[in-house]
């Protein structure tokens, strides 16, 4: 893709993902996701029903009479996206390919951020973490996120969440608010989930087709695994290759709802035909719930 034509794509992703969330995302996100605790701010007297164990003691005792500490809500976050760039997410079977959706979506939260002063940094991951975004502020440090997304070309096919994961528990030493963005076609990262999720505040996004659901019947069809290239044959004018099929897809979405929750991390479903607001705001709503 020419220079121009990145710039332009940039542009309107740009356009759609802050309008919303501007309008619709950032009351919500800056009461689900909080800040790192609280800071002092300063001292007043003491009002009847305040807590007494924010009693300032030495501005009590200089005038004689009850002050106590005034907190307010440190804001700043780090917010990160751990963004899956693997083989399958080149996929989708009519309105979106998946890679899509993943970058609109990561775009809106990333803008959700920086209008809560927040730094956003990104971890680009396929069977290893590809590239790795240090966290920053500011529009111009959001639009060269959305460039790489929009352009980035992966080393490998493969997926490998736990190495992402991993790598975000190393990389990022203090407390952050991350979400992660994939298809989890890749089952294999329950301990790496729970480790994170004990460090830092995850969210999970994932991303899904419905052509990945079930097959049409077509007959005789080649299907090719996007990641490791292997192509097969499949009937299917066979209902029961149609129903195993479909019965893998929900073990499989069955299985990855299992580990978000026995890992506590909420987590959201979207389909590349629908709009992907009501996802979001479920999800943040999710953590509002927390608090």
């Amino acid at each position: 893709m020419e220079t121009k034509d990145i710039l332009k794509k940039v542009r309107k992703i740009e356009i759609k993902t802050r309008g919303l969330s501007h309008q619709i995302f950032s009351g919500h996100y800056h009461s689900a996701f909080k800040g790192r605790g609280m800071a002092f701010s300063e001292v007043r007297e003491y009002q009847y029903g305040d807590d007494i164990r924010n009693i300032d003691w030495n501005v009590t005792a200089r005038f004689n009479h009850p002050f106590i500490k005034v907190f307010e809500e440190e804001r700043e976050m780090t917010v990160m996206l751990l963004i899956d760039v693997s083989g399958s997410n080149d996929f989708g079977s009519r309105k979106n390919f998946k890679s899509n959706v993943i970058t609109e979506v990561s775009a809106i939260l990333a803008f959700s951020a920086i209008q809560n002063n927040d730094k956003v940094g990104v971890i680009f991951f396929s069977s290893k973490v590809e590239r790795f975004i240090a966290p920053a502020k500011g529009r111009t440090h959001i639009l060269r996120i959305i460039r790489e997304m929009i352009n980035f070309k992966a080393e490998e096919r493969g997926t490998n969440i736990e190495e992402a994961l991993r790598y975000l528990t190393n990389a990022v030493k203090k407390k952050c608010t991350a979400f992660i963005l994939s298809d989890f076609m890749d089952l294999n990262y329950a301990k790496a989930l729970k480790i994170a999720s004990r460090k830092h505040d995850l969210g999970a996004i994932r991303i899904f087709d419905e052509r990945e659901t079930e097959l049409p019947n077509l007959g005789l069809i080649k299907l090719v695994d996007a990641e490791t290239g292997r192509e097969h044959w499949v009937d299917t004018a066979k209902s029961r290759i149609r129903e195993n099929y479909r019965q893998h897809y929900l073990n499989q979405t069955q299985t990855t709802q299992k580990l978000f929750r026995s890992a506590g991390v909420d987590s959201v479903d979207i389909n590349t035909q629908d709009d992907y607001v009501k996802p979001l705001i479920k999800l943040f709503k999710m953590r509002e719930s927390r608090f």
